[in-house]
Parts: structure tokens; sequence; C-alpha cells
């Protein structure tokens, strides 16, 4: 921009102050905020829906047709049909991109009332919170799909509380969130085959790693990915340690007990609570029984960086979508929680980021 031009901007700008200014309301100038809200308001009612169509006309030259307004981050703007087809904005729709991706994250972190309100108390822009939830509903996100071959798999569950099934008391109900490679999460309410079909159209590598904690709704999920020479199943080790320290008792033995495990070796393990009385260590002794098969040596796998010793990564996923699904008082339409689901792993992605 040369200096010329920025002196002639300067110059239209302080002409365009002095008009806005005589037409506001002086009892709301009395503070900052007040200032900065009529000025926003301002630009956003006179002065963007001027400016904004012409670079739309810059950019798709206006020609004859139908014309629609759209709800816009700059305003309510008008674009021919011509024009909001190439622009990338969706059919029928009357919101602009931005507007609706803003709408998009606030809905996916609180409740439609709340983003109802934080939109219009940072963008100026009134969106209801029942066209916020239709807007959530209408989406259609696609599953993601590795990039790359994929050697890392962990899966883990959360919990829904619904609110439409007769003679039921609000009953909670199961959906698995899986992280693959990770980076990309995907969600499945009640779909538990449509997960492993999720997984196995994948390209898995060989052998692929299926890191889980020690529910067994985990494993069974990951026995169907794969061949079993083409999968290599890993005990969470904080899972692990967590179950480890529940036998209480001697602190010295359970933290030998622990470097044993850190090497893989459970039979020795095994021998340090051969003469504990406590009902905690049968216990442990089954679970260690029960998981033998996944239990490897952490220490090398961590140093030779071969693949995640923890799904740390998909549980705290999991905490992320449950702190949405269960706000305070929340309960959930059938038909509803696979759209939140999809919204929320859609957040995690990164696909609601705005340019």
């Amino acid at each position: 921009m040369t200096p010329e031009e920025q002196e002639r901007i300067r110059a239209c700008s302080q002409e365009i102050a002095e008009i806005l200014y005589r037409n506001s309301d002086k009892a709301s100038l009395n503070t900052l905020e007040g200032i900065e809200q009529t000025v926003r308001q301002q630009m956003l009612d006179h002065v963007s829906p001027e400016v904004a169509p012409f670079f739309v006309n810059g950019a798709v030259r206006p020609g004859k047709g139908r014309t629609r307004k759209l709800r816009s981050l700059v305003g309510q703007l008008r674009l021919q049909k011509h024009q909001a087809e190439r622009l990338g904005v969706k059919p029928r729709s009357r919101m602009s991109g931005g507007l609706e991706k803003a709408c998009l994250r606030l809905s996916a972190n609180e409740s439609f009332q709340a983003a109802a309100a934080d939109i219009a108390a940072l963008t100026g822009i009134a969106v209801g919170h029942s066209t916020q939830q239709r807007l959530v509903g209408r989406q259609a996100w696609e599953l993601p799909d590795a990039k790359q071959g994929v050697s890392e798999i962990s899966v883990d569950g959360g919990k829904v509380r619904l609110r439409d099934l007769k003679d039921s008391d609000s009953p909670w109900r199961d959906y698995k969130a899986v992280r693959l490679c990770g980076t990309y999460y995907a969600g499945f309410y009640q779909d538990n085959e449509s997960l492993v079909d999720y997984l196995n159209a994948q390209r898995l590598l060989k052998p692929v790693v299926c890191l889980g904690d020690g529910h067994d709704g985990v494993w069974n999920l990951f026995s169907a990915v794969a061949c079993p020479d083409e999968r290599r199943e890993i005990l969470d080790w904080y899972h692990l340690k967590e179950n480890l320290y529940k036998v209480g008792g001697s602190f010295k033995r359970l933290k030998k007990a622990e470097s044993l495990l850190w090497q893989g070796q459970v039979e020795q393990a095994k021998v340090l609570f051969s003469d504990c009385q406590r009902k905690q260590a049968r216990n442990f002794e089954a679970y260690l029984d029960k998981h033998r098969p996944r239990i490897v040596n952490y220490a090398d796998t961590q140093a030779q960086q071969l693949c995640s010793i923890g799904s740390g990564a998909v549980e705290s996923a999991v905490k992320q979508i449950g702190r949405r699904l269960q706000i305070s008082g929340a309960r959930w339409n059938t038909a509803s929680v696979n759209p939140m689901l999809n919204l929320r792993c859609a957040y995690l992605n990164g696909l609601l980021a705005i340019a």
C-alpha cells in the first residue's frame, strides 16, 4: 500500500467515524466497553456490508440471477447464486463458512445455550441456540483416513446419558473413541462393528500395535482387527502400574514388583506376592495371568521408541468428549449423540480451526 493510499484511507475513515458517531447512542459511550460494542455494531451494520461485497465482486464477477442473504462475520451479505457456489458457500445455507465454523467450535465445547450467548458476545452476530443445535445436526463429518500406514491404534470407552428411553431413568450408554498413529480421532456410539470395519479399512502396517487398558471390551474389539500374527497387543503400562499399587502392603515390595514389570518379568513379579495373604494380591495375580501376552519389556520399548506404552492420549480424548457430553444436566436423544460425538472428534482433529 502506497503512502498516498494510506492517507486516503485515514481521511475516509475519519469521515466515516464522524457519521457513525453522530448516529450513535451517546449513553452507550460512557465506558470503553460500551464504545467497543458500539463501534463493532456500527461497523457490522453499515461499513462491512459495503466493503465486503467489493471483495466478493473482485473474486467472482457479479452477473444476473437470484441473490440470497447470508449472516457472516462481517455482517449481512448478499451473494448471487453463482458467487456463492464459487466461494464455497453451502447450498441453502444462511450462514457464511467462517460464522458457521465459529458456531461449531463453540458448540463443540459448551452447551448450545452458552454457545449462542458467546457467539453474540464475541462476534456481535446473533445465532440462536436452536440454530446452533440444527447446525450441528446438519453436519456430515467423514471419518478421518490416515494418510500414512497405521502403525499404532489405541481405543478407550466413555459413557453418555440418554433421556428418550421409556421405562428407564436416564440410562448411561457406551461409546468408543479410537486414536490412529497419534494423530486422528474417531468416535462410535453403540456401533462396535463399524469401528472394526473402519480400522480394518485403514492401511495397517505389520505388525500393528494395539494399545489399551485392561477392559475386556477394548480387547474384544482388537481381536477383530487384522490377523493375530499381524497384531501386537500391548497393555497400557500406567494401567498395569495402577493395578499393582491397588495390592497395597509393603511399599518396598511394590517398588520391586514395579521394576520387574517394567522389564516385562511377569513371573518374577508374581513370586513377590506368593506369600501375601491379601485378596488384592490374588486379584492382581489373576490380572497378570489374563494379560500376560500383552505385558512387554516396557523399558526396552520406550528406549528404542518402538511405540507408545500408554493409552493416555485416547483416554484424554474420551475425557474431553465427556466434558461436552456430560455437562451439568445434559441428557441426550439417541439421534443427537452421534452428531455431537462426531463434532467433538472433528474439533480434536483440528477440522474446526478458523483461518
